[in-house]
């Protein structure tokens, strides 16, 4: 029978049966409102009839009114309060403990601030209460007013109590002691638990006694404790090692998790192996359960592996994949194999993985193929062995297996070069049955490769250069390369194949990436073909199958973690659990407040520093030797030639090349053609382009986890009003980056990102990305005057590591239009003493008109002009930047030579002892401007 129905008057119904004198009918009426409540029908009208029968000595009517008030407390805190004084009176109550428990849990689980308030005093005395039922009830309760008012929690110095009850006798306690500090301490972003000697004694004598739920939180505590020697290890490891034949596989597994651990503090290798042959057997017997509990053994088998293969070494045949497997415990077991294989169980895996060929399963059959290609390249000695199995699956010729074959044959010839040509026949009886876009380029890589070596490769590449127009473009581009391979082996029979790829390439293709490609061909082949040569048929990486070898840090991080969701997704927590994400950024926030020192605030301890020191000295030659040789950052002109022997360059006041105009003094050079004066003279947009210049490199380590294998260009560009920072990561580590976020430190201009997350997607190993992030001008400043060449440190933080660099910026990026100063102010502003004075020789092809002209287009305004007796003339120009430095410019233009001499100054005053002159803010320097 219905506990409830949708008859007119139902609600009346209940409230008169509220309101009754018979236990009964309450009963009854609570549990018809609990029903509906559960199924989701609303009910919450009657919250003033059902609080006013919390009254009641009866247990089971205490425990409905309580779930209805948790239930709707939230929605209707006002009333809400109404219960409080009940709850606090039932929390006092000296009859019976559960329902002192059963009020402090219920005002633990009310999640309004205004109830959490009168919380704290109850919950005071249940930490002490006599009974351990209600103690292990308050350890809970703590950690659930954390996650409503952490700030009372902490006034309230609960934490220091939850420790207290560590050395409780009770075990259910002590475990929910560790729970609740557990559960703080995610929240918190950082662990609350810290364990001594005497502390863990108690906690493993609880072990024994509290439920399986309370000892996984007991063995995850465990796992976070160093030992302060190996003696304490093993007696550690003797009383955990029971755990390993828990039925509950979580338990299990932090088991396993704090043995893994452990193991890292003993040095006797016959004890490790000792220990590492106890794992086998749990993790043996996991893989004979249901197929969830199956994937989360496998997953976690193929970590433990990584770093201790021993312990699965001998259990090779529990990874032999069954018939009725899912498809996802088949691709984790083929996994483990690859991992397992070496020289002695060899024979067998090959074994196994040529009946897995002759599966119906696709994409199993396919997963298989790719095992055999791993293992070739895995074990260079059994590597014949598998090209033999490969060779066995191109005789199948089943359409997907030989197509996988071909792209697994493919990576073993880039791997073992020139070796198994005798295979290369029976590839090419394969070519009419290729259709995925994948191996029709590993084919014609192939055919590339050993055109030397395939009499008839001319033959075959042109049946694919008839269709090149209608394949992928992975295959075109491929087709491309192949061919210009062959063009350069064996020239008369390549020569019409590639002159029409090139023409199609570069005249009828859209695809970018291809027509660049073809030009950049012709114009190798045409100019320079020896050059041409070392380019394309240069040796090629070798390739091994660490790309799925985990980073040894991020593993670390993930044997810690075994038996949770980090282990599964094979990532930190903190790469996918938001809340923990937010904690490290709010800790990150804190530690902003705290932080002095030059380096980006929360992005940089103290053992990092030395490394940012040691990478800015590195960086700031990196960027000299980039100005001197490639860029004019503020175009005014052609980048200038590095000085001929004995020709001196121009001496140079102190302050450095203020403006970016150049540091090289300039060649003699013929008159400028018309197309070198429209490339100086540019457009009259504000737009300033920048090139992307290398700031960090691969084997750049980061400061945190000293990570390395991430490359990164980055420039500062300005659009119409706007600037914007560019920032392109390729990420060649092990490990996928995700969850990026920059900052700036301190500079001059107060730059600073308009939003810390860049909004990249996660980059997994081998790729790349590009994006844009706002500046403005509202960051800290360093109060120092820009340092020449200007650059602004840079911090990047992802999901694995932290890192710093430096990233050069033009300061025609801060030029914004203004008014020009009037012949008067200029000529005092520019008598003052405090000026930094600069100058430079640039080479300059330009008329005195476009010279004025391209000056304007970059917001520099024309002043006066003066000529001396001899007739030199000299222009004067003034500028100001974004924040509202004001910047003068004396040139004398030689046109016979083709040079411009620049003496450029600004007015940086650091002495607060102006009285008489009005001062403006500029990073904590002042400006000086005239009082008007």
């Amino acid at each position: 029978m219905s506990y409830f129905n949708n008859k007119r008057g139902e609600i009346k119904e209940l409230q008169d049966m509220l309101s009754s004198i018979k236990p009964e009918l309450k009963r009854d009426a609570l549990r018809k409102i609990i029903a509906a409540m559960t199924v989701g029908k609303d009910v919450s009208s009657l919250f003033m009839d059902v609080v006013k029968n919390m009254e009641t000595t009866n247990l089971e009517l205490k425990k409905l009114i309580y779930l209805y008030v948790i239930n709707y407390a939230k929605s209707q805190p006002d009333k809400a309060i109404l219960s409080i004084n009940t709850l606090r009176k039932d929390s006092m109550d000296k009859s019976n403990p559960l329902i002192r428990a059963l009020a402090v849990r219920t005002m633990g689980c009310i999640r309004v601030e205004q109830i959490t308030e009168y919380l704290c005093d109850p919950l005071k005395e249940a930490i002490k209460d006599e009974d351990p039922y209600v103690r292990k009830t308050a350890a809970i309760c703590v950690a659930k007013l954390h996650e409503t008012h952490p700030q009372l929690m902490e006034e309230s110095n609960f934490v220091k109590m939850l420790e207290n009850l560590l050395n409780d006798g009770n075990a259910m306690v002590v475990s929910n002691a560790v729970a609740g500090l557990a559960q703080i301490s995610e929240g918190k972003g950082y662990n609350l638990l810290q364990l001594t000697p005497i502390t863990v004694q108690k906690m493993m004598t609880a072990l024994n006694e509290c439920s399986e739920w309370g000892q996984i939180y007991i063995l995850d505590a465990l796992s976070t404790y160093t030992p302060p020697d190996a003696r304490e290890t093993e007696s550690i490891l003797e009383r955990v090692i029971p755990r390993l034949s828990h039925s509950n596989p979580a338990v299990v597994l932090s088991s396993i998790k704090i043995v893994m651990k452990y193991l890292d503090f003993l040095t006797n290798p016959e004890l490790i192996r000792a220990y590492c042959r106890k794992m086998t057997a749990p993790l043996v017997t996991l893989l004979s359960a249901e197929p969830e509990i199956q994937y989360i053994a496998l997953r976690n088998i193929h970590l433990i592996i990584q770093k201790r293969p021993i312990v699965m070494e001998k259990e090779l045949r529990v990874f032999f994949c069954s018939f009725n497997d899912p498809i996802y415990i088949k691709a984790e077991k083929l996994e483990v194999l690859v991992r397992l294989a070496d020289a002695k169980n060899i024979d067998q895996i090959l074994h196994e993985l040529r009946e897995y060929v002759n599966e119906v399963d696709v994409e199993f059959v396919r997963k298989s193929v790719r095992a055999i290609g791993r293992c070739a390249i895995k074990l260079e000695k059994a590597a014949e062995k598998c090209v033999q199995a490969l060779w066995e699956c191109l005789k199948t010729k089943v359409a997907y297996v030989v197509q996988e074959t071909i792209v697994v044959i493919r990576d073993i010839f880039r791997k073992y070069p020139k070796k198994y040509e005798a295979i290369l026949r029976d590839l090419c009886d394969n070519l009419k049955s290729l259709d995925e876009p994948d191996a029709k380029a590993s084919m014609i890589w192939i055919i590339g490769e050993y055109g030397d070596t395939i009499e008839n490769a001319p033959d075959l590449l042109s049946i694919f250069a008839e269709t090149f127009k209608d394949e992928a473009p992975v295959v075109q581009l491929q087709i491309l390369t192949s061919c210009v391979k062959l063009f350069l082996t064996r020239p008369q029979d390549a020569f019409e194949i590639l002159q029409g790829l090139l023409r199609q390439a570069t005249e009828e293709c859209e695809n970018p990436d291809l027509r660049d490609r073809g030009y950049i061909y012709w114009r190798l082949l045409s100019k320079n073909p020896e050059l041409a040569r070392k380019v394309v048929m240069t040796d090629k990486p070798v390739i091994s199958d660490s790309s799925y070898t985990l980073d040894s840090t991020l593993l670390d991080k993930l044997i810690d973690n075994l038996g949770n969701l980090a282990s599964l997704y094979q990532k930190p927590p903190e790469a996918f659990v938001k809340r923990l994400r937010d904690s490290q950024n709010a800790r990150e926030a804190e530690d902003d407040e705290e932080v002095v020192a030059p380096p980006p605030p929360g992005f940089e301890d103290s053992a990092g520093a030395n490394h940012a020191n040691q990478e800015s000295i590195i960086r700031d030659n990196v960027y000299n030797e980039a100005l001197k040789n490639e860029i004019d950052l503020l175009e005014l002109g052609d980048n200038p030639a590095p000085p001929k022997q004995g020709n001196p360059a121009p001496a140079v006041v102190a302050g450095g090349d203020l403006l970016d105009l150049g540091l090289s003094a300039p060649q003699p050079v013929a008159a400028a053609g018309g197309n070198q004066v429209a490339a100086i003279l540019g457009s009259v947009s504000p737009n300033i382009r920048i090139p992307l210049t290398d700031v960090l490199s691969e084997t750049d380590a980061g400061v945190e986890t000293k990570t390395t294998g991430l490359a990164i260009s980055a420039a500062v560009q300005r659009e119409l009003d706007k600037v914007y920072f560019d920032i392109r990561i390729t990420n060649r580590s092990p490990s996928t980056h995700g969850n990026f976020a920059v900052k700036f430190n301190a500079n001059s201009f107060k730059l600073n990102p308009k939003k810390i997350d860049l909004g990249l997607e996660p980059i997994p190993p081998g790729g790349a990305n590009m994006t844009r992030a706002e500046v403005d001008f509202s960051g800290a400043s360093d109060n120092q005057p820009p340092a020449m060449p200007f650059r602004i440190q840079v911090a990047l933080k992802t999901s694995v590591d932290v890192f710093i660099f430096h990233v050069p910026v033009s300061l025609s990026i801060f030029l914004v239009p203004a008014a020009p100063l009037s012949q008067q102010a200029y000529m005092e502003y520019c008598a003052r003493p405090q000026l930094v004075k600069t100058q430079n020789a640039l080479k300059c092809p330009l008329s005195r008109d476009e010279l004025v002209a391209k000056f304007k287009s970059n917001n520099l305004n024309f002043v006066m002009s003066r000529t001396n007796p001899a007739g030199i003339e000299m222009i004067s120009f003034s500028s100001q930047t974004a924040n509202e430095m004001i910047i003068t410019l004396d040139t004398i233009l030689n046109p016979a030579e083709g040079l411009l001499q620049v003496s450029y100054s600004c007015l940086l005053y650091t002495s607060d002892a102006a009285d008489d002159l009005l001062c403006v803010d500029l990073g904590g320097r002042r400006i000086i401007k005239k009082k008007k």
